[in-house]
């Protein structure tokens, strides 16, 4: 009879989690650039309310959590200061220059454009910088989250409300291949895509499932934990970034397993550096506000958190400041050259 390790089985459950997490957010091509482009070019917001849905699901599993006395420590606060707005103006403009948030990296890595990588690589460079020039200028106070004290009635209605969501999320339809990822093989993509909202849902149901068995985790606060040297950011914590990665690839894992091919886009040096500065602005920026958009939506959104949302409102504007920028500079540029001709 084999002995399990006294932290065996919960490790164990937690990165089956993170595994879990990983399949969706590959799925469902989870990105907030992807959202605020779908408002700006689509003139619809399907994304972005998936994001905000995952954020009240996660609320709402918590809140359950709570009644039944098993969620654990919450993780620090901040507050609201014009630091917090530059921050998620900067967490923005690196996403944008990455041309994945955070969550969109992984499911951009899990597609198999591998020039992703150097995000998170970006990401603890800039942390570990910031972490020096800002560490004495932000306090970083703590303050306690209304979110668990919430009355009976608020519980039941929100635990009918995670129920609608993933019941809701089990009996969606899936996506059409267009709402893959660039680069995906159309072949592929047909069979690999879920809807948003299915897979926020599965998002939010697995992060508190983990939540509930290891404390809040998001890869960027291990990333940012490791840059920092804190003592918390242990291997247990990067083994969970593996198995999130191992979640998002597992399709062309199985695919390779197969001897399957298909065509993946080619890394070029302009998209490492793109990788590598759009991570290290956001891992900058995670410091200001503090947490990565992950971290934002997964943690301290659903914990009513004011700065949190704030960050978050600022990021959006940032991309879609930017994605405008882009759209206007485009439209000049062929008008000109078509004046040319």
């Amino acid at each position: 009879m084999v002995n399990l390790m006294p932290g065996a089985v919960p490790g164990t459950l937690a990165a089956l989690c993170a595994l879990a997490m990983g399949i969706a957010i590959r799925r469902g091509a989870t990105c907030t650039v992807a959202a605020v482009n779908e408002i700006i070019d689509e003139r619809k917001c399907g994304r972005l309310l998936a994001l905000i849905a995952a954020s009240m699901l996660v609320l709402g599993g918590l809140l359950i959590a709570q009644s039944f006395d098993v969620l654990p420590s919450l993780p620090a606060s901040a507050p609201v200061t014009l630091a917090t707005v530059w921050g998620g103006l900067t967490l923005g403009l690196g996403a944008s220059v990455n041309g994945a948030c955070a969550l969109g990296t992984i499911a951009r890595i899990g597609a198999g454009q591998w020039c992703y990588v150097a995000t998170p690589i970006g990401y603890y460079a800039g942390c570990h910088v910031a972490a020096r020039r800002l560490a004495a200028t932000i306090p970083i106070p703590v303050h306690d989250s209304p979110a668990p004290h919430a009355s009976a009635s608020i519980i039941v209605l929100l635990a009918a409300m995670v129920a609608t969501l993933a019941a809701g999320a089990l009996h969606s339809r899936r996506a059409r291949a267009t709402s893959g990822m660039p680069g995906d093989d159309p072949r592929e993509a047909r069979h690999a895509v879920w809807s948003p909202h299915a897979a926020t849902a599965a998002i939010g149901i697995t992060f508190v499932l983990l939540f509930v068995i290891d404390g809040a985790w998001t890869y960027t606060d291990t990333l940012s934990g490791l840059a920092q040297g804190h003592a918390d950011a242990t291997a247990s914590r990067a083994l969970l970034f593996g198995a999130l990665l191992v979640g998002a690839t597992s399709a062309g894992i199985a695919r390779a397993m197969r001897g399957e091919r298909s065509r993946r886009p080619r890394v070029t040096l302009s998209q490492l550096a793109r990788c590598l500065g759009g991570g290290a602005l956001m891992g900058w920026a995670s410091l200001m506000i503090p947490g990565g958009n992950d971290s934002l939506v997964l943690v301290a959104m659903p914990l009513l958190r004011p700065y949190a949302w704030v960050a978050f409102a600022a990021m959006c504007v940032a991309i879609g400041a930017v994605s405008l920028s882009r759209r206007v500079l485009r439209s000049r540029w062929h008008r000109e050259t078509r004046e040319l001709a």
